[in-house]
């Protein structure tokens, strides 16, 4: 078996690797929101780390299997959503693409600002950690802010005081997916720059 062959056996197995940790931590859950979305315990973390160590052409895969798996974990959420189009912008918004942009967070190794590999090493961790983290962020405010609309218009209609119609679909979401979102972020910015340099040690 020739050198290539052996590396990307190694990119397949770390990859797997990396999606399964991610999916067990997802499901040990600090706080668990009541429409959906939970603090979880650094999940996003080990497919934010495979971007990094290995780049996009294969976190951004594995990101995607980790996302169609944490869509399979929470398919219950989107039972609810009242139409069918409503159900597709969930799965997309709140799963795929949510969970998919995670494996871009590699696309901030680009960044070089100094000579010194430690630096560069830890501004990538983190610029590459919030960046992933807000895109994942926007995804749900915008499929929240859908599907409330929508249930606004069918739920709350005669009911001028529900929180929803109140002050909108889109300020409900934003507010709502920062309860776990916000929280979410801040122990990711924080554990990836850490683990990131503690697994450069070990890079093969």
């Amino acid at each position: 078996m020739n050198r290539t062959n052996n590396n990307r056996i190694l990119l397949l197995v770390e990859s797997a690797m990396m999606v399964a940790l991610g999916t067990v931590l997802s499901l040990i859950k600090v706080y668990e929101a009541p429409f959906g979305g939970s603090v979880t315990l650094l999940s996003m973390a080990p497919i934010i780390l495979l971007s990094l160590r290995r780049g996009v052409k294969v976190g951004l895969p594995a990101a995607f299997v980790y996302s169609v798996l944490q869509l399979i974990l929470g398919i219950s959420s989107v039972a609810w959503v009242p139409s069918a189009g409503g159900r597709i912008l969930c799965i997309l918004f709140d799963y795929i693409f949510a969970f998919s942009v995670l494996g871009l967070a590699g696309a901030a190794a680009l960044l070089r600002p100094t000579g010194n590999e430690k630096t560069n090493l830890w501004i990538a961790a983190v610029v590459g950690t919030l960046a992933v983290v807000l895109l994942r962020f926007a995804c749900h405010i915008v499929s929240g802010a859908v599907i409330w609309y929508a249930l606004d218009l069918e739920w709350y209609a005669d009911d001028p005081g529900h929180i929803v119609h109140k002050y909108g679909a889109w300020l409900f979401s934003l507010v709502y997916n920062a309860g776990f979102m916000v929280p979410e972020t801040i122990e990711t910015v924080i554990g990836v720059p850490l683990l990131a340099k503690a697994l450069a040690r070990f890079r093969v």
